[in-house]
């Protein structure tokens, strides 16, 4: 199987994406939405608690696992890489989401970012633009405010906080081209975003990237393609409980769902 793990349902986003290109494969997903957001935690604590969910979707069955998240990218996907998968798991993957996005930004000039607040602070995105498009220039805004209010469902209140963050951007460089939505959060709220960003500036999603850049990943490493299920079994996990996760969780992925709680 191939897992997706996230610090809450963003990245239902991503697997949906991915879905449409790949249907023919067995997925599981894992939002660990008790301790969300994480944009705001240490690193070792993002460490930690990303390391529990990879635990618990090996543990169930998938060889490959996509953190579906920035933050858990930023702060230990490299780690869990070097020093957790050779003694543990040698055999299987763990791929982010940074550098897939970083790698599509070879032709922009000036790209804005919107993330979370530790994504921001690690100026990640600005190290891997620089190694594929040197001359670029990144401008970043922290959306603390955003995680939290999209996964307790008040969407009433993000028009005003978008348009405040978006502002604060353009008054870091009014020459921005392209725009990253860096956190798998907000691509369910695009359309306010778009409402206060021109037509003319492109806004980029990392759903299509990630979704591609997996699909070639496969197709380079057959050895490793053809190990994983094709049984279209798909299970969705979370470790909280209640009728607003599960709302919320349909409302990510765009169909009903059974979501099964675990405890990490």
């Amino acid at each position: 199987m191939i897992g997706f793990f996230d610090s809450g349902f963003g990245g239902l986003t991503i697997l949906k994406e991915v879905e449409k290109i790949l249907p023919d494969y067995s997925y599981i997903y894992l939002g660990d939405n008790a301790r969300t957001p994480y944009g705001n935690l240490s690193q070792e604590k993002i460490y930690q608690y990303t390391h529990q969910g990879v635990d618990e979707l090996f543990r169930r069955g998938a060889n490959l696992v996509v953190l579906a998240c920035n933050t858990s990218s930023t702060m230990a996907l490299k780690r869990l890489q070097q020093e957790y998968l050779p003694g543990n798991h040698p055999d299987k993957k763990i791929l982010g989401i940074i550098i897939p996005t970083a790698e599509e930004m070879i032709r922009a000039k000036n790209i804005g970012v919107f993330a979370t607040q530790a994504t921001v602070s690690s100026c990640v995105y600005r190290a891997e633009i620089a190694k594929f498009n040197p001359r670029a220039n990144v401008f970043q805004q922290a959306c603390p405010a955003l995680v939290p209010i999209i996964e307790v469902g008040n969407f009433a209140q993000l028009e005003s906080v978008v348009q405040r963050y978006v502002e604060e951007l353009f008054e870091k460089s009014a020459e921005i081209d392209t725009i990253i939505l860096g956190c798998t959060h907000y691509g369910i709220i695009e359309n306010i975003f778009r409402m206060y960003i021109p037509d003319k500036i492109k806004i980029v999603l990392q759903g299509e990237i990630v979704t591609d850049k997996l699909r070639k990943y496969l197709n380079n490493h057959p050895e490793f393609r053809d190990r994983l299920k094709r049984a279209k079994k798909k299970i969705f996990l979370t470790t909280g409980n209640s009728p607003h996760i599960q709302q919320l969780a349909e409302l990510f992925y765009g169909e009903k769902i059974d979501l099964e709680v675990v405890k990490l």
